[in-house]
């Protein structure tokens, strides 16, 4: 495909598949290191941590099991929401700071300023709570030891992945997103199995703490629907931070190999997971664990509270609830490491916008933004406030902050893509040749701009409720609702530029380069990956959701080498690879656990 402007004359284009290279403006490159696999197990990542795992403790308390399962539930319909409109901008424009430039080119030079800034809050915040999150699962085992201790490993565990590149943290969070993937499916198995009566007490528990103490909880004891409906709304912050970080595949988008074919199908995949991990999670949790039960609550400062956990001691089952705290462990290792990768990146994102100082824009030979890796690193030092303040209240005061500017994020992303469906149809272009176009739009752009707002201003109600006035709470929940306003409004005052008008709207840069960025992928080069190969082809063009991601060649290729292999995951040889990426070198070579993994991941 090739342009279809010439110099001095100018012609409609057709909608062009171009990459904008992650270009540094000093002249460093942001290298492309993140293959499939990384970008689909990122895409995991973001989305499992210790919202689910600790923080439905709260929400179990608060809301009561339907409470917390339609929290979750209204929750996920938002991301879903507003993933899917995400997908279809970063995957037409895979750019170097992701959705913050895509503002800039779409709606204005402000709002990409404000949204550069409260993301980079947000996941600079998101960082000690992770970390704060480990401390306490940590003194699990051990309360002697000063919880700063934890986080000072932490902290250095989660510098070195970072400053190692984006390939070591895209390999880090592949294992670790893995262990998340092994730990949840695991929980979940093991609750239906212990809800039917499968434990050690043999105890059919089925949907008995459904009817007592019931369903609902009515929030601070007031008295019918309205305590119902208090006690569900009070899920809905707890689930924002939880599902907060499904769009970090936007900011990777700058340092990952052939976008264009990766990051639609990592959008594909997110509602899936949704059902699969989240609803499915608080449902299991909600028929296991009684609202009422006094361990849910994580004052204590440890990781007893978690409702995983809870069930398991229930059951009488002895020492796996270590086991499990080891997994919550490296979730939060995990989650702090991804936090300090997209808030370095977003950093870096606004200093090449000009919207933040140049110096954050240095990069090494390697092309990793080292200055912006340092100076967000420096923030994880709030989590030591833990030692003074409690772990459990520091982790809900970052829980709060954290949400709402998620929230804010996604409000922007929404915006956003409202305003690029309007320049698609103001310049006559057609959506559906994009690589990713998402049904029903921009029906869920504008539920998922409303419902956000809608949440963030109510995020504080709790305060105004008599009796119930905590200075903390309300400044932890409002300030990032009012800075945000203000960024924008002094953003706007200073760069004095118009909102872009949807027939100005430039779609069109660097279609010179769509040949080199864009490619097929290679054919299979042994057994194994022909099975992944076919295997996927058949599972997705049933419904033609990743008919544009594999050569024809390659997929008659892959049936033909099924013709001539024996059942798939039987034995194989010891030096087979049995987990191969987009290069074909094995990263696991435990057959069953690939299999496990690659029939998550295509999902």
């Amino acid at each position: 495909m090739g342009s279809n402007e010439e110099k001095g004359t100018k012609t409609k284009p057709e909608v062009s598949f171009d990459v904008e290279p992650a270009n540094d403006a000093a002249g460093q490159p942001l290298a492309r290191q993140l293959k499939n696999r990384h970008v689909a197990m990122i895409s995991i990542g973001g989305v499992i941590g210790t919202g689910l795992f600790l923080g439905t403790a709260t929400s179990l308390k608060n809301g009561g099991p339907i409470g917390l399962l339609l929290g979750y539930l209204t929750l996920g319909t938002i991301c879903w929401s507003v993933m899917v409109s995400l997908g279809e901008m970063v995957a037409y424009l895979p750019i170097a700071g992701g959705h913050i430039k895509l503002a800039e080119r779409f709606v204005d030079r402000a709002l990409s300023f404000a949204m550069g800034w409260n993301y980079w809050y947000n996941w600079v915040i998101f960082m000690p709570t992770e970390l704060s999150a480990a401390s306490i699962i940590v003194q699990y085992w051990n309360k002697e030891v000063n919880i700063a201790v934890w986080i000072t490993i932490g902290l250095i565990l989660v510098i070195t992945i970072n400053m190692m590149g984006a390939g070591a943290y895209g390999e880090a969070e592949f294992i670790f997103a893995s262990i998340k993937i092994i730990t949840i499916t695991g929980l979940i198995i093991l609750g239906i199995v212990l809800d039917l009566g499968g434990g050690p007490n043999h105890d059919r528990i089925g949907f008995r703490y459904w009817k007592n103490p019931g369903p609902f909880v009515n929030y601070d004891d007031i008295a019918g629907n309205t305590g119902k409906f208090l006690g569900w709304w009070s899920v809905m912050s707890q689930a924002a931070f939880a599902f907060v970080g499904t769009e970090i595949v936007a900011i990777a988008a700058g340092e990952a190999k052939n976008p264009r074919r990766n990051l639609p199908k990592a959008i594909k995949r997110v509602y899936i997971r949704i059902l699969l991990f989240y609803i499915g999670g608080t449902t299991i949790i909600g028929l296991l664990v009684p609202s009422n039960d006094e361990r849910l609550d994580l004052s204590d400062g440890t990781a007893a509270s978690s409702p995983f956990v809870i069930a398991i001691k229930n059951a009488g089952i002895g020492g796996l609830p270590s086991v499990i705290n080891a997994a919550l462990l490296t979730s939060a290792w995990s989650a702090a490491s991804s936090d300090l990768y997209t808030s370095s990146r977003a950093l870096y994102g606004l200093a090449v916008a000009g919207n933040a100082p140049k110096v954050f824009m240095r990069t090494t030979r390697t092309g990793l933004p080292y200055v912006s890796v340092i100076f967000c690193s420096l923030f994880g030092s709030l989590a030591y406030m833990a030692s003074s303040s409690g772990a459990g209240d520091v982790f809900n005061w970052f829980v709060n902050m954290t949400s709402v500017a998620g929230l804010l994020t996604w409000l922007g992303i929404c915006i956003t893509y409202i305003r690029f469906y309007s320049g698609m149809k103001a310049q006559g272009y057609d959506r559906s040749k994009l690589p990713f176009t998402a049904k029903f739009q921009p029906i869920p752009a504008w539920y998922g701009l409303i419902a956000s707002f809608i949440i963030c201003f109510f995020s504080g109600w709790s305060v105004f409720l008599k009796g119930h006035w905590a200075q903390d709470t309300f400044v932890t929940n409002y300030f990032p609702l009012m800075l945000f306003p203000i960024m924008y409004l002094g953003a706007k005052y200073y760069y004095k530029q118009p909102i872009v008008k949807s027939k100005d709207m430039d779609f069109v840069t660097n279609i010179d380069e769509i040949e080199a960025d864009t490619y097929d992928e290679p054919p299979p080069k042994n057994k194994i990956e022909a099975f992944w190969q076919w295997l996927v082809s058949c599972l997705m063009s049933s419904d033609g959701m990743l008919s544009n991601s594999f050569n024809e060649d390659v997929i008659s290729q892959s049936c033909e080498h099924m013709r001539l292999w024996s059942p798939p995951f039987t034995s194989v040889p010891h030096d087979s690879p049995s987990f191969v990426g987009d290069d074909g070198v094995a990263a696991y070579s435990i057959t069953n656990l690939s299999k496990f993994l690659r029939q998550v991941t295509i999902i």
